[in-house]
Formats: structure tokens, sequence, C-alpha cells
């Protein structure tokens, strides 16, 4: 006999993390620039219920260049962004999206500008 699995309850469920369409919209901003510069190839999305995360690729075969991660449940302590580089190196942490892309930008500036 077949057996029947009931569905999860609603209430049952942890929320998932996940960037608002501001944040998001901020990110492949910041990442359509940075390929238009010729600096990253791809991206990835991740989603957990403890964390969101954003991962930029120079090549898809790679590990990412950087990833921006979300954890809501430390935007009382650290803040809730983080920028990790590739080898896992907490680069920036703060309570604001722009004040962590700000290495991002400042590095876009001077790619254009060479």
């Amino acid at each position: 006999m077949s057996v029947v699995t009931p569905f999860p309850h609603p209430r049952d469920r942890r929320p998932v993390a996940a960037f608002d369409r501001a944040e998001l919209q901020r990110i492949l901003d910041l990442y359509g620039r940075m390929v238009a510069a010729g600096h990253w190839r791809d991206y990835g999305l991740w989603f957990d219920p403890d964390v969101a995360v954003f991962a930029a690729f120079r090549r898809s075969a790679e590990r990412p260049e950087v990833r921006i991660e979300k954890r809501p449940q430390l935007h009382l302590k650290q803040g809730a962004y983080a920028l990790v580089s590739e080898h896992g190196a907490v680069l920036k942490r703060g309570h604001e999206l722009h004040g962590v892309l700000a290495p991002l930008e400042r590095r876009l500036m001077r790619l254009v500008g060479e």
C-alpha cells in the first residue's frame, strides 16, 4: 500500500530569510554595473530559514568571489548584513545594506577609472 504524507501545517513552518524588493534591487544594480565593467559573470541566490545569500562569481565553475549575506537574527547585535570574501572572511558587517556594499562600490569606481 502507499503511504500518505500530510502537508506541513503553516504554523509548523519556520519563515525563510529573504531579501526584500529594495535590497534585491540595490544588489542587482551593483551586479549589473560589475558585469558591465567585466568583473563578474554569474550570480547565485540561496535562501534558508537562517540566512539569505547573494553570491557573485567571476566564472560559474569557481567559488563565489563575494557573498552578500542577510541574517535577520543578528539585526540587533552586529547587523543583519555581511560581505564575505571568497575564502570565508567577513570583510564588512553592518545594519544597513548600502554601508556593507561600500567596498564593492569603491572597487567599481577604481575599475571604471582605470
